[in-house]
This record gives structure tokens, C-alpha cells and sequence, in this order.
């Protein structure tokens, strides 16, 4: 190659860098740029959309544990409650069973006077029947009591009751 082609050689790739430069340099470079601030935005875009996922993901964490404790306070509330309630009945329950038992002891009581009042009085029709078919005639009501007292007496005395 001579100095001549060499020269033209170099002109010519002077030419079509210039050329270059004017026509396709400029939008190349005008698209590079647009696509590298795209991929910026496209970063900016992808670490915003990161840093809300981890805050939405902090926040549900926090309101799960919320959930979590208030969950405890309304199964430990229910338990409170179930615990009074129990205490409640069981209270009524003997309360009641207490109450029964007094009325059936007052009941006995008042079975065994109205027991005892009977046979009094049957003992009374008895002896006063006894007493007009041994002595023969009727006794005046003071007699009849005080005959009445002393039998009765001397059955407790009898039975070990006196």
C-alpha cells in the first residue's frame, strides 16, 4: 500500500466517521441512553415495589400477631366466664341441695310429731276405752287427762325415752 492509498484510505474512514457521527451516532446514542434510563426506572420500579412488599408483608405480621393475641384474650375470657359460670351452678346446685335437705329434715320433724300426736290420741281413745270397760263409767275430761299423762309416762319410762 502506497502513501497515496494509505491517505485516501484514511480520509475516507475520516469522511464516514463524520458521516457516522451526524446520522447514526446521535439516535444511537439517543437510544442507549433511553434505554438505559428505562432500565433505571425499571431498577427504581422493581426496589420500590420490594421495600412495599416487605412493609405490606411487616404490617400483615404485625396484625397477625395481633390476631394471634386478641384470639388468646377472647379464649381466655370465654374460660373466665366458663369457670364463673361453673362456680355459679355448683354454689346454686348445693345452695338448693342445702334447701332440700332443711325442708326434708323439717318434713321428718313434722312426720314424726304428727306420728307421735296420733298415737297420743290413739293411746288417749285406747286407755279411756280400757278405763270405762275397768272401772265401768265415764271419767270427767280432768281425770281423763291426768290418766292419759301417766300412761303415756310410764311407756316413756318403758321404752328408755325419759
Amino acid at each position: 500500500m502506497t502513501a497515496g492509498d494509505m491517505l485516501f484510505t484514511v480520509f475516507t474512514f475520516a469522511v464516514l466517521l463524520v458521516l457516522v457521527g451526524l446520522v447514526a451516532w446521535k439516535p444511537v446514542t439517543a437510544i442507549m441512553a433511553a434505554r438505559q434510563e428505562k432500565i433505571e426506572s425499571d431498577l427504581d420500579y422493581a426496589d420500590n415495589a420490594r421495600q412495599e412488599a416487605k412493609e405490606l408483608a411487616a404490617k400483615r405480621q404485625a396484625e397477625l400477631k395481633n390476631s394471634k393475641a386478641d384470639a388468646v384474650k377472647i379464649v381466655n375470657t370465654a374460660k373466665e366466664n366458663g369457670e364463673k359460670q361453673r362456680q355459679e351452678l355448683v354454689s346454686a346446685a348445693k345452695s338448693e341441695a342445702e334447701t332440700l335437705k332443711t325442708n326434708a329434715h323439717k318434713d321428718i320433724a313434722q312426720e314424726r310429731q304428727d306420728a307421735l300426736n296420733n298415737a297420743k290420741n290413739d293411746v288417749a281413745d285406747l286407755s279411756l276405752a280400757i278405763a270405762k270397760k275397768i272401772i265401768g263409767k265415764e271419767l270427767d275430761a280432768d281425770t281423763q287427762a291426768e290418766l292419759i299423762n301417766s300412761y303415756i309416762k310410764d311407756l316413756g319410762d318403758a321404752n328408755g325415752s325419759h
